[in-house]
């Protein structure tokens, strides 16, 4: 697929992105660049290739949903340059 300038022009308004007429040129040629490049990856064999991941196969492992504080605050606080009673202490900034 070959782009020109006014394929170009039009993907630039609606992206929201200002182009000018020499600007556009260019992109013609680096986006039909990318185009043939990706056209390139159809060629390859994947007759043989298992998919990774699909919607079918696959079962989640569930886990009871419980709400916890994950009982390290004493550990975050520790980190803080200010914390009373497993919270962090900051200095008022609104009257």
């Amino acid at each position: 697929m070959k782009f020109d300038k006014d394929t170009v022009a039009r993907v630039a308004r609606l992206a929201r992105i200002a182009t000018d007429d020499a600007e556009r040129q260019q992109l013609a040629g680096e986006l039909s660049s990318i185009i043939e490049w990706i056209d390139t990856l159809g060629e390859v064999d994947t007759d043989e290739v298992e998919p990774m991941t699909g919607v079918g196969a696959m079962t989640l492992k569930w886990r009871p949903d419980e709400v916890t504080d994950g009982g390290v605050a004493d550990d975050i606080t520790a980190n803080a340059p200010a914390s009373s009673e497993g919270c962090f202490v900051v200095r008022k900034i609104v009257e």
